[in-house]
């Protein structure tokens, strides 16, 4: 029996989100437009991946209303929209799976939580409040498991700076 290349004949919500999301870098771009990455050469650059490959996630994640296509100063910008930002408690529960799963030292990356000033929890909770609060309302910083080289690029090393989330970055 051959292997399907899809999820459409699957009644299922995770297999429809895997549609979505579940291509290989799409995860990844998501992350980054959390971080504040918007513009097409700044992923490219982050990423090191093919303009062919980045230009089909980066449309099917705008075509599935995950990112939307801005023009920001002259140059194309990729924004999350609602729908993309309600994907914050995966993309972070899956950033902290892989902290506990690879990383000795603890989170690459910590979030905290601005109206409590307050590190989230391992569920993605603030401490102070109990609340699961959105990406808007988060500033993140290197955590312990972050590493030591040096930035790749001026992007890489802003991305090593506290920073909101949602808060374009420019190199």
């Amino acid at each position: 029996m051959a292997l399907g290349t899809d999820y459409s004949g699957q009644d299922c919500s995770l297999a429809k989100a895997l549609e979505v999301v579940g291509e290989r870098w799409s995860l990844l771009l998501v992350r980054d437009a959390f971080l504040g990455v918007t513009r097409f050469s700044d992923f490219r650059r982050r990423l090191d991946i093919s303009k062919a490959v980045l230009t089909q996630r980066l449309g099917s994640l705008v075509e599935a209303g995950v990112l939307e296509r801005r023009t920001h100063g002259g140059h194309d910008a990729y924004v999350l929209t609602p729908t993309g930002e309600a994907l914050w408690p995966a993309v972070h529960a899956l950033m902290r799976w892989g902290d506990a799963t690879t990383s000795a030292l603890g989170p690459r990356r910590l979030f905290r939580h601005v109206p409590c000033d307050a590190d989230l929890d391992v569920t993605g909770r603030c401490p102070v409040c109990g609340a699961t609060p959105t990406a808007a309302q988060l500033e993140t910083r290197p955590g312990p498991g972050a590493g030591t080289d040096p930035p790749a690029n001026p992007l890489s090393a802003r991305l090593r700076e506290p920073h909101r989330l949602l808060t374009p970055l420019r190199d």
